[in-house]
């Protein structure tokens, strides 16, 4: 293998390790049912997602009743490891 080819195959792997350490998006469509200036509640189907508003900045009026889709990304808080 020519060191050309050895070091575009490195520098692709390598750069698909660094995207791969990036949690996954997810959304969700449903009904503003509560919203505080921390926080929105949808309501999707009979199921309620509590989702933290961090730094994202609503494209209209954020108000109960709307429909919304928000995206999001999961996060831990704390991490507590058990003995076996």
């Amino acid at each position: 293998m020519s060191l050309v080819r050895s070091v575009a195959l490195t520098a692709a792997v390598l750069s698909g390790l660094a995207f791969g350490a990036a949690p996954r998006s997810y959304q969700v469509t449903g009904e503003v049912v509560d919203v505080t200036d921390d926080v929105v509640t949808v309501l999707k189907g009979k199921e309620k997602f509590e989702i933290a508003r961090g730094e994202a900045k609503p494209d209209g009026e954020l108000k109960k009743g709307n429909k919304v889709t928000v995206e999001y990304k999961m996060a831990a808080t704390s991490i507590s490891v058990k003995k076996k």
